[in-house]
């Protein structure tokens, strides 16, 4: 995402919310990157000041489930989300938020996968946020690109074991499989022309991207 924000002519400055500072990777040694460091992602409050003049929002913030119970992954997953995007949409009434989910969410918030009606319960939450207008995005698998790395250890060992292959299932599985590059694209697309739909399934993603 911040390659194709770095590329892309229209856009004058980023801001990369951080926990930590990343160094000179990924477009982030570009004049046009700057990165915020802080330590409460619960809680913006103190840096609310930095967040304006701004006029997208990607949330791009997930993990994995596994091995994590409903309170916990909620914690990770909808409170940091709910607190950003209020810190956000205050300083920028006129912003349009970006909301990176996955694929099968359930927006009914009463499905059995725990994951899945967490993910649909803040996917609902973002939608209802005071921003001039909000998008879900759903990819399905995720092919990195540009020397992208997950920070998820599971996820790492699966495109590691994947990566021969995964050039075949993005031209098979066009609607299933997408690539980070056409995220970050579809991402920029749907903030400057807007989408017809408020929830894009991967293959309006690869579409848009």
């Amino acid at each position: 995402m911040v390659r194709e924000c770095v590329l892309d002519r229209d856009v004058e400055a980023v801001l990369l919310v951080v926990r930590h500072a990343s160094g000179p990777s990924l477009g982030r040694k570009s004049e046009k990157v700057r990165e915020l460091v802080t330590d409460d992602f619960y809680d913006f409050s103190k840096i609310e000041g930095e967040l304006t003049g701004y006029d997208a929002c990607f949330f791009c913030l997930g993990i994995s489930s596994v091995g994590m119970k409903e309170a916990e992954y909620r914690r990770v997953t909808f409170d940091i989300a709910v607190a950003a995007a209020r810190a956000v949409s205050k300083m920028n009434p006129g912003m349009t938020l970006v909301h990176v989910s996955a694929a099968g969410a359930d927006s009914s918030e009463r499905g059995r996968a725990m994951w899945a009606r967490v993910k649909g319960e803040t996917e609902n939450a973002m939608l209802r946020m005071p921003f001039k207008s909000a998008y879900v995005f759903r990819p399905g698998l995720i092919v990195p690109m540009h020397g992208i790395q997950s920070k998820t250890a599971s996820y790492r060992v699966i495109y590691g074991v994947l990566k021969p292959i995964l050039p075949l299932l993005l031209r098979v599985f066009p609607r299933h499989v997408t690539t980070t590059e056409q995220i970050g694209r579809a991402m920029l697309a749907v903030v400057k022309r807007g989408y017809a739909k408020a929830v894009l399934e991967a293959g309006d993603i690869a579409s848009v991207g």
